[in-house]
């Protein structure tokens, strides 16, 4: 029997799908322009689409962008072949096809699909301070609860934008009233909620982790965030970089019969650990080595956890060092991206591309299957000068993380 277009392309990457960008709009955001497109390539999608401000990776997760939302829009796409006789399919597709054989058993018996996706989201301003919702939540409009985490590679952020700065949680002696009279002046100009919270400066290199329930406007870096696989929110900011937000996106995934209950929205606040005086303390993240430096430099590369307080999603940040070749293995299988360089990782020519045009095909996305990452996954690095870097985003239960 001759084998699926998935399986052949399983068996010519040896465990790894070549993956194609993933360029998804939102109405409410300004591209901060350092994801690499086009100049010319921002607004492909019409300007009643909004700009090109997000890249999604390794994604079996549609966007929820509202009902001009594109058909397969936020999907990943993987490539067959090559030339002419290039031919595409879904990642979720790949997914439901090997089940376990491509992301492991582990995650295909508990979750029956691939659980995560990670993104750049590229912004000239901050955006609203909004809020993810937790399980409980979530679970009432048929979605899951969203887990995120913020990384901010140096790669993309040669400038900090309009607001570097991310406001998270609410002061300690915040109450719940003082919420709630922001929310319910949502309709009436600049409801002033951020006035209840507090503004961190974002630093490149380093990242926070955002678990369900926190209030956050993140900030204008550039960022890298890996995230359960839903995209469930709520707008709790009415006003930002001078634009409205609608009010639509206030009662955003509420359940219908739950729309105008404002003590509702509150409940969705998951209240001590957005008045925790210690916020930071438990939140922000600097990368951890997962092994001893000098020994990696040995080997020829360098490896950090970049994302590693929560169980739900995990993310490392590889550096192979110039001339060297080296093999990694992992426990898990995992998504990448490569943000510097260029070289070789098993059947596959990387590279980090300077420019890229709206529906190109590019070398920089990949998907590692479970076996190829325990077999290890080979990368060669041709420069003299330029390391390869590249960012893996992993799903709940990594075992090689000790959070």
């Amino acid at each position: 029997m001759e084998k699926s277009i998935i399986g052949q392309a399983f068996e010519q990457g040896e465990g790894v799908f070549r993956l194609v960008p993933a360029w998804v709009p939102r109405k409410f955001c300004i591209p901060g322009r350092r994801i690499k497109l086009h100049p010319d390539d921002y607004y492909a999608l019409g300007s009643e689409r909004g700009g090109l401000d997000e890249r999604w990776f390794s994604s079996t997760t549609p966007a929820d962008n509202g009902p001009k939302t594109g058909k397969d829009e936020g999907l990943s796409f993987a490539v067959f072949g090559e030339g002419s006789s290039e031919r595409r399919f879904l990642l979720r597709d790949a997914v439901s096809e090997l089940k376990g054989d491509l992301i492991g058993d582990r995650l295909w018996k508990k979750y029956g699909k691939w659980p995560m996706f990670s993104k750049f989201f590229d912004n000239k301003g901050a955006l609203p301070h909004h809020i993810h919702h937790r399980e409980q939540h979530a679970r009432l409009v048929g979605e899951m609860g969203k887990p995120e985490c913020y990384y901010f590679p140096p790669q993309q952020n040669d400038h900090g934008g309009m607001f570097p700065f991310t406001f998270f949680g609410l002061q300690p002696g915040t109450t719940k009233e003082e919420v709630k009279r922001c929310l319910m002046s949502f309709t009436k100009g600049d409801n002033k909620i951020t006035n209840l919270s507090s503004a961190y400066r974002l630093e490149p290199g380093t990242g926070w982790d955002v678990p369900p329930g926190i209030l956050h406007a993140p900030g204008s870096l550039c960022t890298y965030e890996p995230q359960m696989a839903s995209d469930v929110y709520a707008m709790y900011q009415s006003l930002v970089n001078d634009a409205l937000i609608e009010e639509d996106l206030l009662w955003k995934n509420t359940p219908k019969d739950r729309i105008g209950d404002f003590d509702y929205l509150i409940d969705v606040i998951d209240w001590e650990a957005n008045v925790d005086p210690d916020f930071a303390a438990h939140h922000f993240m600097r990368p951890k080595p997962v092994k001893d430096i000098e020994a990696m430099k040995a080997e020829g590369y360098v490896e950090n956890w970049v994302c590693w307080r929560s169980a739900d999603v995990s993310a490392k940040e590889l550096t192979v060092l110039p001339g060297r070749t080296v093999t990694i293995r992992d426990s898990a299988a995992y998504g990448t991206i490569v943000v510097q360089g260029h070289g070789r990782m098993g059947k596959w020519d990387i590279e980090s591309p300077a420019l890229i045009r709206y529906g190109q095909l590019t070398n920089d996305e990949f998907f590692v299957s479970e076996e190829a990452a325990k077999k290890g996954v080979t990368i060669t690095n041709p420069s003299s000068c330029d390391p390869i870097v590249m960012l893996k985003h992993f799903a709940a239960g990594n075992p090689d993380l000790k959070v």
